[in-house]
Formats: structure tokens, C-alpha cells, sequence
């Protein structure tokens, strides 16, 4: 069976339009209605892989709609690969860090920096320098653990009245 090229661009365009179980069963759908040789015609003249449209057939007859679980994909946190290394860094930072001295925040200021974190790990806490995480995802696992890599700001004392000394100029 041949496609139109007017038909073929609307089947093309429903399907970039729609997501997920919807595309699928529009597709399974479409090749359907295209009879037999369904799948080979829409996987030649529109270029839908016929897995999807199997798929999407399955779901048709069954009515059980499969889950695409986008948020399981992608690379594990630091944290999954080695479930120590929180308390790790905490244990290294927190000898090292005060709170604000004005007590504005519930930041911590620490005087180390990531990448001697990252090197006091290896050398007390036995990581392979492979197996650590970079000095830049250190600092950002410090950062979300509310530390603040900056050098601790000393609070000057405030004089409480402007009075005149004997020795300044009038």
C-alpha cells in the first residue's frame, strides 16, 4: 500500500506530537487501519521502528499501558557507588569548620578545600584515587551539605559610641 506524501506528513507529525503510551497506541492504531503488511509499510513510508509499534500493539489488545521509567536511566549519585563517603567527608570537614560567626545562616564555614578533601580521603580513609569522584562533585556534595568553602571571616568588634579621645583632633 502506498501513502500519500499529504497522509504521510500528518501520520509523521501526529506521532512527533505525542509522548510515550499515547505515540504507541496512535501508531498501533495507524498500522491497523493500513491492513496487512502494516508494520513494514509504516516502517518503510513513515519511519516508525517496528518495536515501538509492536509495543504499541501489545498495549492496544492487553489495555495494560507499559511504563517508560525515563527517571531510572541515566548515572548513579557518587553516594549509590560508595554509600560511605557522606559520612566520610563530614567526618574529615567537620574538625575544620565553624558555624557563622554572626549566626546569620546555618552554613558552616571550613577553611579546607575540595581537593584536599579529596586527597585526606585517600590517604585516611583507603578510596582508590580512581574510585573517588572528581574535586568538582566533591565541592558540590560540600556545598549541598550546607559547608561553605570560604576562609572564616574574623567579626570585628563594634564600638558602642563615637566618644572623643583625648590624643584625636577636635
Amino acid at each position: 500500500m502506498e501513502l500519500t506524501e499529504s497522509i504521510r506528513a500528518l501520520f509523521k507529525e501526529s506521532a512527533q506530537q505525542l509522548k510515550g503510551s499515547a505515540r504507541r497506541m496512535f501508531m498501533a492504531r495507524t498500522v491497523r487501519e493500513l491492513g496487512a503488511g502494516g508494520p513494514s509499510v509504516a516502517e518503510r513510508e513513515l519511519g516508525w521502528n517496528r518495536g515501538t509499534i509492536r509495543k504499541g500493539w501489545h498495549e492496544l489488545h492487553s489495555g495494560i499501558r507499559c511504563v517508560d521509567a525515563f527517571a531510572l536511566r541515566g548515572r548513579k549519585r557518587a553516594e549509590e557507588h560508595l554509600p560511605q563517603l557522606l559520612r566520610d567527608i563530614r567526618a574529615i570537614v567537620d574538625s575544620q569548620s565553624q558555624a557563622d560567626p554572626q549566626f546569620r545562616s546555618r552554613r558552616l564555614y571550613t577553611r579546607i578545600t575540595a581537593a584536599e578533601v579529596r586527597r585526606q580521603l585517600v590517604a585516611q580513609h583507603r578510596y582508590s584515587d580512581a574510585e573517588l569522584p572528581t574535586v568538582e562533585t566533591i565541592r558540590t556534595k560540600l556545598n549541598a551539605m550546607d559547608y561553605s568553602l570560604k576562609q572564616v571571616a574574623k567579626t570585628q568588634p563594634q564600638k558602642r559610641s563615637p566618644k572623643p579621645m583625648r590624643s584625636s583632633p577636635k
